[in-house]
């Protein structure tokens, strides 16, 4: 099964190695057909701690790091 790659922007790099993701997804309201946003905060590991609040990154699943983190940072989203 592949791996799950979102893309959001950094709200937080607070933590030590840790920064905090918002992933927005759109879809179509199933009744009254309004597109409706959505978003959803992650924790993602950044092991060199590159990555600074605002920055718009891509994410990927993997296995868990710690209770809270299951996520990895693959790259800059705009390189």
């Amino acid at each position: 099964m592949p791996k799950r790659i979102l893309q959001g922007v950094v709200t937080s790099d607070k933590n030590e190695q840790t920064i905090t993701v918002l992933v927005e997804r759109r879809f179509k309201h199933p009744v009254l057909q309004k597109t409706i946003r959505k978003s959803k905060k992650y924790r993602a590991h950044d092991a060199l701690n590159q990555f600074k609040e605002g920055d718009t990154v891509r994410i990927e699943e993997c296995a868990p790091i710690s209770k809270s983190k299951h996520w990895t940072v693959v790259t800059d989203a705009t390189a």
